[in-house]
C-alpha cells in the first residue's frame, strides 16, 4: 500500500544490479512499484528481470515469484545457471502442483536464505482445468495468477514478482477493456507493495512499449532494451523511460553481460565496437 513520505530518505529503492544503471535512478526503482521492461526478442529481458530479484535473494534474504507463461522452469534454470548464477545460495521452488503448495510453502517458513519462487504453466492450466474456470475470458487467468501471489505474499512475504510476460497473458484470455482490468492488476500488485517486473513483448519496428499503450501509463515505470547495429556488430543497450518519484538519467547505455554481472556503459556516447 502507497503511502505519502515526509523525507526522500523514507523512499525505500530496489537496485536493478546493473552497475553503471542504478547510479542513474537514485539506487534503484522505489519499492513497490510496477515496472515494464520492455523490447522485442532477443533483447534479455527475462535475465534482466531475474538478476534484480536472484541479487535480492542473495543480499537482503529477500523471497521473489517468477511467473513464466511461455518459457519452461527447466529452459529457464537452465538458461540462468548457463549465465554463471549460483542458485546454491538461494531456496529455489518450484511449484507445478497447486495441490501441494502449502506443504511446499512451509518448507521455507523458517529459512534464512533468500527463495525464487518459480510457478510452472502446467500448474496453472491445472488449475484451470480442475476449477472449471472459463478459459474464454481473463478473468480465469487472471484471478489464478492473483490467488497464488497473495498466497505466497500471506504465507511467506512476498518481495517481488516477475510476470513474463504481458503479452503471452493476452493471449490466453480476450481483454475487452484493457484501461479498466490492466488498471486493477497493478492496483493489486500496488495494494500488496510488491516490486513488480512485467515484461513487454515489443514489436520488430519498436512503435510501442506494450500491447495496448495503457500499460505505459499505469506503470510506474518503463525499461526499455533494444538491439541496435553497429556496421556488422549489434548491440543491446538500456534506457529508463520513466519512473516516478525518481531522478533519472534518460541517456541511452549499452548493456553487457560479463563474468556474472550486467553493466551499463557509455551513457549518452557513441559505445565502443
Amino acid at each position: 500500500m502507497e503511502k505519502i513520505i515526509t523525507r526522500k530518505d523514507e523512499l525505500k529503492r530496489v537496485p536493478l544490479y546493473i552497475q553503471g544503471l542504478d547510479e542513474n535512478i537514485e539506487g534503484g526503482i522505489p519499492e513497490g512499484y510496477v515496472t515494464l521492461i520492455c523490447g522485442t526478442a532477443g533483447t534479455m529481458k527475462s535475465s534482466v528481470s531475474f538478476n534484480t530479484i536472484y541479487n535480492e535473494a542473495v543480499n537482503k534474504g529477500k523471497i521473489g515469484l517468477y511467473i513464466s507463461l511461455e518459457q519452461s522452469y527447466i529452459s529457464l534454470l537452465n538458461h540462468v545457471i548457463n549465465m554463471g548464477y549460483d542458485l546454491s545460495k538461494i531456496n529455489i521452488l518450484l511449484i507445478n502442483d497447486l495441490s501441494n503448495i502449502n506443504a511446499q510453502l512451509s518448507q521455507l517458513k523458517n529459512s534464512r536464505k533468500g527463495t525464487i519462487i518459480f510457478a510452472d504453466l502446467g500448474a496453472i492450466r491445472k488449475e484451470i482445468k480442475d476449477t472449471k474456470i472459463n478459459t474464454t475470458a481473463n478473468a480465469g487467468w487472471i484471478n489464478v495468477i492473483k490467488n497464488l501471489v497473495k498466497k505466497i505474499k500471506t504465507d511467506l512475504g512476498l518481495d517481488m514478482f516477475v510476470l513474463d510476460s504481458l503479452s503471452a497473458l493476452y493471449v490466453l484470455g480476450k481483454f475487452e477493456n484493457p484501461r479498466i482490468e490492466l488498471f486493477f492488476i497493478f492496483e493489486f500488485l500496488r495494494d500488496l507493495n510488491i516490486t513488480s517486473y512485467l515484461i513487454s513483448e515489443m514489436p520488430l519496428d519498436g512503435s510501442k512499449y506494450s500491447e495496448y499503450g495503457v500499460e505505459d501509463y499505469l506503470s510506474d515505470g518503463i525499461i526499455y532494451i533494444r538491439l541496435s547495429q553497429f556496421r556488422r556488430s549489434v548491440v543491446r543497450e538500456i534506457s529508463i523511460v520513466k519512473m516516478r518519484s525518481t531522478s533519472v538519467n534518460t541517456d541511452v547505455f549499452s548493456l553487457e553481460f560479463k563474468n556474472g554481472r550486467f553493466s551499463a556503459l557509455y551513457g549518452g556516447q557513441n559505445p565502443l565496437l
